[in-house]
Parts: structure tokens; sequence; C-alpha cells
């Protein structure tokens, strides 16, 4: 890779005129210069190509058929010419230095460090949070080489499509975006970025993600069963590409146990949906037995911790 890389900023968007503008505004912001911004027009049918069209030469825009934001993103990826890939969704923002130290820290880690995941804050309508928090991260240093990515993605979800860089040849061999997933797909390619090696991170937050109506975030949570269904195929799909080698063994055993748990899961939640006061009742018991075992998990020692080093200067 270069001194001075490419970085291709994917940004898709659908029927977000009214925010799109801040999400590029603060890509183009950015304090690193060498950026291509590569926006993703979905099939608006608002006047979102209006609002990105206006950026001129500044902006690529590229426009389809609504087909879902991976597809948007694979798209976004095979326009791009960048030797890093970022994405930014359309409702978040990017604080200034985002890319520039995310270059800075991949280009110290070397080839075999296939992307870099930085903190991020989240902006519920309610609350604040960070992903890190959210997800129990914990890194006593402010940024270094995540080491056991996979045994921590096995065990729990990690906010991942803002707020990370991937480098082209690692995209390329395990694969873009899952376009049959319309939840999820960025579970799915952390977890396969996850067994490509160890990442680089960041502490700080430098993205700021923001709850909206009629973001994929309100769709999950409105949509019933599909998150666990949809998870529980992501986990299996993620098992089967796993050999029986030695280091990947116990991130077999991680996922299949996750797998189970998601599973029983979901009956619980068919369960409450049963016209039946009894099976109703009892799912809402089997809900609350896993959310219990859930939390003592989270407390023991089983449950991975983040390990990190310290890259050397």
């Amino acid at each position: 890779m270069s001194n001075n890389p490419l970085v291709s900023v994917v940004i898709p968007t659908y029927n977000r005129s009214s925010i799109v503008g801040d999400a590029i505004d603060s890509a183009l912001l950015q304090t690193y210069g060498n950026i291509e911004v590569v926006v993703v027009d979905d099939g608006s049918t608002d006047d979102t190509l209006l609002k990105v069209t206006q950026y001129g030469d500044r902006i690529r825009v590229i426009t389809q058929d609504n087909a879902g934001p991976s597809a948007a993103r694979n798209r976004g990826i095979a326009v791009s010419r960048g030797e890093l890939i970022a994405f930014l969704d359309s409702d978040d923002l990017w604080m200034r230095t985002k890319v520039e130290r995310q270059v800075s820290l991949l280009l110290k880690a070397g080839n075999s460090v296939p992307c870099c995941l930085t903190n991020i804050r989240m902006q519920w309508n309610d609350r604040e949070i960070s992903s890190f928090e959210n997800s129990w991260l914990r890194p006593g240093i402010e940024e270094g080489i995540w080491l056991n990515v996979s045994d921590v993605l096995a065990t729990r979800f990690v906010l991942f499509n803002q707020a990370v860089m991937i480098r082209r040849e690692a995209l390329d061999r395990v694969g873009g975006f899952d376009e049959s997933l319309r939840l999820l797909e960025d579970s799915d390619l952390a977890l396969r970025l996850s067994f490509d090696g160890p990442w680089a991170f960041i502490r700080e937050p430098l993205v700021i993600w923001r709850e909206t109506a009629g973001s994929c975030y309100q769709e999950a949570k409105g949509s019933g069963l599909r998150p666990q269904e949809t998870l529980i195929k992501v986990l299996e799909g993620n098992l089967s590409k796993l050999n029986d080698g030695e280091l990947q063994t116990g991130v077999r055993k991680r996922l299949a146990v996750e797998v189970k748990r998601v599973r029983r899961e979901l009956r619980a939640s068919q369960m409450r949906r049963v016209p039946s006061w009894t099976t109703a009742t009892a799912g809402r018991l089997l809900q609350t037995i896993e959310q219990c075992g859930r939390a003592v998990f989270r407390r023991s020692p089983l449950f991975p911790k983040m390990k990190v080093q310290p890259l050397r200067s």
C-alpha cells in the first residue's frame, strides 16, 4: 500500500434528502485529503438525487433501482478506486480526524491487518452510549491491535459499518456484503473479516450514529422475528466457513453455542405470539430465563474480553 493511499468513502442512501448532506459534508471535511466520496442512490423516490447532484464533481453519484443497503454498498465498492474502503450511512456523521487516524494506524499495522475499527458515539432519541461500551469492549489502551476479534464477534454484535476502514485486498478475499440480507449484513461481513486476521482499533469515538425514522435500526425493531431468524442464518453461514484447525476450534464452539442460544430465543418469541395464555406465558418465562442466563454469562470468566496490544513504533 502506498504512503498516501486513496480512501473511497461509500455512502448508500435511500429517501434521505433532508439529512444525506450532513453525511456527505462530514466526509468532505476530513483532515485526510486523498479521498473520493461515492454516493449510491438506491432508487430514492424523494428528492435525494437532486440533493446529492448539487455537490457537482466533489463527489461521484451512482444511481440504481432499489435493491437494499448491501447491494448499494457493493455497487459503491465496485465503482470505487481506493486502496482503502470506508462506509458511511447517510444518517450518520464522522469526526474530522476519523479517516486520517485510521489510515495512519493501518499504515503502521501492515498488510496482515485487514481493517481498522473505531468507537462510535451512539445517539438514541432518549440516551447516548458508545458502541464499545454497548458491546462490553474495554480496551486498556487508546489504539492498537485487537487480537481476538472472532471470539468477541461470535458472542455479541459490535457496530461496524460506519466505523470500519477496510483494505480493498481484504474485501476481495472475503467478499463484499451478502445481498440476500436486509438486516445484519454488517455482522456477517464483520465475522468474515475477523477470520482474516487481527484488526486495528481506536478507542475514541470518531463516528456519530443517530437514531432516525425509517432507518435500518428502526426497521429491525419493528420486524418481529426477522432479526433472530437472520442472525441464525449469519451465524450458521460463518460456522460452515471454519475448518477444524486448532486456532479456529474455540471460535467454532462459540458460534455453535450462540446458534443454540438464538434458536431458544426465537422459540420463546414464537411461543409468545401463540393465541394461548398457557403457551404465551411459557414463552415469556423462557425469554426471562434466556435474559438472565445472558446476564450471568456476561459476568463470567467464559465471556471473551477484548485482547489488545499496542503497535510497535
